[in-house]
């Protein structure tokens, strides 16, 4: 069985952007969109009582943010659209976005937390 201590923090946080065992690396990180497992179904490293908190969303938000708003300022003006398809165009693009990132920054937060035995729950 793998411990914390056989792969480097690199190759942690690259499992859990893929969505698995950060120490494993084969087994399913989350068995829901944003539900982690409690334990790995191949190694049985124990991951459910890590909590990521806000730090997921705070990430997505940061990169979102900084992809969508210079993206609409600089395409928006040379676009002749109505303003409610601009709302509705940019709304889904951002959402998009955000469904598709937030699962990959939860896996890198659960990674970071797991290798560097941070207690990740309020019961430790």
């Amino acid at each position: 069985m793998l411990t914390r201590g056989d792969q480097t923090l690199r190759t942690a946080l690259l499992r859990g952007l893929n969505g698995r065992c950060p120490s494993c690396g084969q087994g399913a990180l989350f068995r829901a969109y944003l539900k982690p497992v409690d334990e790995c179904a191949v190694c049985h490293e124990a991951l459910g009582h890590i909590r990521a908190d806000d730090g997921p969303a705070w990430l997505t938000i940061l990169i979102i943010g900084h992809l969508v708003v210079p993206l609409v300022l600089l395409v928006q003006p040379h676009l002749d659209w109505p303003d409610w398809i601009a709302f509705v165009f940019w709304s889904i693009l951002a959402l998009s976005l955000v469904l598709l990132l937030l699962p990959r920054s939860k896996g890198l937060f659960i990674a970071a937390i797991w290798k560097t035995k941070g207690p990740g729950s309020e019961l430790t």
